[in-house]
């Protein structure tokens, strides 16, 4: 029997506590270029309003952006977007979603076509990647997806990212039930720029990196605030303990980080590190 795996993602959390997000992609996206023809694979979608905005452009020409995500939350959010936007520049026309974890893009024949110029993803790798096992296929599905001398283009979490959340997270989730044990709920994995290039050019092949950075880009928080991102962001960690001793617990991660992340002017600050990767196939 096939037990569906539970879906933590609500778009409407995601807009009161992370909208942040996809309006912080203004580098990556100039990194991307988008041009009128391109046909581009969005990995981790989310709930679409990076593809809506990026319709806008391929709508002028023959261009189209597909979708994914692992969400069907964030995908159906996806497609609510598109609808409500059909009349502007036909973006539902150019705009299509589907859910799909971007590993398993390796097993999905019509998406290995090699017809896809740009694949494209933002703020999502570092959840994909957290599984060992995926990694691998991740960037082999990417690559044959790819025509010859299409680019990835992506931004992720970088080593070092969000590390104050990350440290009050495994503090309190560790303290109850071992380190251990709260590092196997730890939904990230943060790589540098050295693992980007070993995993690409050598494990993986068939990509050289063009352009590469890590940026600390400290980041506001939304609307709600700490606790907020931490009920979000930081659910996986809860998954440890029973389901009785949650609260106290995220009470206590929550207490400790808006002491951290404070601003003296009010308002808190999340220290963000950016990894923005340009490859292209060869």
């Amino acid at each position: 029997m096939t037990v569906e795996k539970e879906d933590p993602w609500s778009s409407a959390a995601y807009q009161h506590s992370a909208s942040f997000v996809p309006k912080l992609a203004t580098k990556i996206i100039q990194w991307l270029d988008p041009q009128k023809d391109d046909v581009i694979l969005d990995l981790g979608c989310g709930d679409g309003v990076l593809d809506v905005e990026l319709a806008h452009i391929l709508s002028q020409g023959k261009g189209r952006v597909h979708g994914v995500d692992s969400s069907g939350a964030m995908i159906e959010a996806a497609k609510k977007l598109s609808a409500a936007n059909a009349n502007k520049h036909m973006v539902e026309d150019r705009c299509t979603f589907e859910v799909l974890d971007a590993t398993d893009l390796i097993h999905k024949p019509e998406l290995q076509k090699q017809h896809v110029t740009k694949v494209f993803s933002n703020a999502a790798l570092h959840w994909v990647l957290r599984p060992e096992a995926g990694r691998e296929a991740l960037f082999r599905g990417a690559r044959e997806a790819l025509a010859p001398g299409g680019a990835f283009v992506f931004e992720m979490g970088g080593l070092g990212n969000c590390a104050e959340l990350r440290c009050g997270l495994l503090a309190a989730v560790g303290r109850r039930v071992g380190l251990e044990k709260a590092q196997e709920f730890d939904p990230w994995f943060f790589p540098d720029e050295d693992w980007v290039r070993h995993m690409m050019e050598e494990t993986v092949g068939g990509w050289k990196i063009e352009r590469i950075e890590r940026e600390w880009r400290p980041t506001a928080a939304d609307e709600g605030g700490v606790n907020g991102w931490i009920r979000l962001m930081g659910s996986n960690f809860f998954q440890a303990l029973p389901e009785e001793e949650r609260e106290a617990c995220i009470k206590e991660a929550v207490d400790v980080l808006e002491v951290i992340c404070a601003k003296p002017g009010g308002g808190y600050v999340y220290n963000y590190v950016r990894l923005r990767v340009v490859a292209r196939k060869i």
